[in-house]
């Protein structure tokens, strides 16, 4: 598996996920804010779309980090990417 990297840009994280056709979501149930999840081909029946202004608002409130990798080890495009406790 290649390198990891880590941002909180919103700017990065939006273009890194729309490059790969991914779309911002929350897991549905979860009440106000939620788990924040990029979606990615056929909507997944548990997520729900929601627009970059919220998706961000809830990133931010909750004082996340996007890991997330470029690359896989054969140098195919990854959609690995993972929401993580800011430090």
């Amino acid at each position: 598996m290649s390198s990891s990297e880590t941002t909180t840009d919103h700017d990065t994280i939006r273009k890194w996920a729309e490059d790969r056709g991914g779309r911002p979501s929350r897991v549905k149930q979860t009440g106000e804010g939620g788990l924040l999840r990029i979606d990615f081909g056929e909507p997944e029946e548990n997520l729900e779309e929601i627009d970059w202004d919220e998706f961000f608002r809830t990133f931010d409130d909750n004082k996340l980090a996007f890991l997330y990798q470029e690359k896989t080890s054969d140098g195919s495009t990854s959609r690995f990417n993972k929401f993580i406790d800011r430090d």
